[in-house]
């Protein structure tokens, strides 16, 4: 299954720590490029999240952002409610003693040193449920690599069978194309009212087919699209195979313009090298 390079993913978590979101960006690359951006007192998980990225994605320009808003206020503190009793119990011991009955205020109490406790999570717990949330992007940064690589398959197998269909039409054409040239040649022959014995004539013809035979190259344009088709369906990430083989595409189709002694052909040459290159935009960005 073809996977496209290009990718963007959220993930959103209400933790203990606070609202934690990562997001993951990719584009095309010719390896696996992974950028890491945490907050500073979780620049220790970024070694986890290389191997996280490293074990789903196998090229690309990949971007990872960590962003951790602060919790709010709402149940971000404990009450002591254990030093607050003794306190209490402490302030009614001293007025019984003074003589004094003045009650500690609400507020001041709470202005007291460690009555109002912030909780610290367990740094174990929410490097789990960082790395899971982690997971969930990368598993939405997939499935969006794989949508797009389903679009660039289509449009890959429809250039394939263009591809097939050009060099189908030239290799049918090949026969009347050498029955043409050896009519022009007769003709010319005419034209300059000079004769050639029949023997020399058949050794022209047989130079004159040799030099613009075409065969090898459709033949190979047909290997070549044997190949494509087994990358194209290939579990395993074949993007750098597939660019090798626009490269063997445009090779072949260049001959075969080089070779070209006919309209049909130089026109083919032409169309391949259209499609060849519509291809290759799109193989660029594939994993």
């Amino acid at each position: 299954m073809l996977r496209s390079m290009t990718a963007f993913a959220r993930a959103t978590a209400r933790l203990p720590l606070g609202e934690s979101c990562w997001e993951i960006r990719s584009v095309n690359h010719r390896y696996l490029e992974i950028n890491v951006r945490l907050p500073e007192e979780w620049r220790w998980l970024e070694i986890l999240v290389r191997d996280s990225i490293s074990r789903r994605l196998n090229r690309g320009k990949v971007d990872c952002n960590l962003k951790i808003s602060n919790a709010s206020s709402e149940g971000s503190f404990n009450l002591n409610l254990t030093l607050v009793q003794q306190l209490l119990n402490a302030a009614a011991q001293i007025n019984q003693l003074t003589g004094y009955n003045q009650p500690l205020s609400p507020l001041e109490i709470l202005r007291l040193p460690n009555v109002l406790e912030n909780p610290t999570p367990d740094a174990e717990i929410l490097k789990e449920n960082l790395m899971q949330i982690l997971e969930v992007a990368l598993n939405e940064m997939v499935a969006y690599r794989e949508r797009e690589g389903e679009q660039i398959y289509q449009m890959i197998e429809q250039r394939c069978q263009a591809i097939g269909e050009e060099v189908a039409k030239v290799r049918e054409q090949l026969p009347l194309i050498l029955a043409t040239q050896r009519e022009k040649l007769l003709n010319r022959l005419g034209e300059l009212q000079q004769s050639l014995n029949q023997e020399r004539l058949e050794q022209e013809m047989v130079f004159l087919a040799q030099k613009i035979d075409v065969s090898e190259e459709l033949d190979r344009l047909d290997a070549h699209l044997v190949e494509m088709k087994k990358n194209l369906n290939s579990s395993q990430p074949t993007g750098r195979r597939l660019d090798f083989l626009m490269q063997e595409f445009h090779r072949e189709a260049n001959t075969l313009g080089s070779k070209s002694v006919h309209t049909s052909t130089t026109l083919a040459s032409v169309n391949l090298k259209v499609l060849i290159e519509q291809m290759r935009e799109q193989i660029q960005n594939v994993e």
